[in-house]
């Protein structure tokens, strides 16, 4: 039986406010709206077009685009 490591994900304070940071002003809101509903900001992917800002709730992902635009069933691709 060969020995897993895990790896923490559990974002700290200051973490959030480097992904915070990231974001621009439409996604701020936007994540401030989710955040409501009690999704949390987990990473900003760089994307050509843009960052894309990924949030999540009991597994269910959302994203924001540059413009601030909420995609609640994102076709995203998650590495584990």
């Amino acid at each position: 039986m060969h020995a897993m490591k895990i790896t923490e994900r559990r974002q700290t304070a200051k973490d959030l406010h480097v992904l915070w940071e990231q974001l621009t002003l439409a996604q701020k809101f936007s994540v401030a709206e989710l955040q409501r509903y009690g999704y949390q900001l987990q990473f900003v992917r760089q994307l050509p077009a843009g960052q894309l800002a990924i949030l999540d709730f009991a597994g269910k992902l959302a994203a924001i685009d540059n413009d601030g635009q909420i995609d609640t069933e994102p076709s995203l691709i998650l590495r584990h």
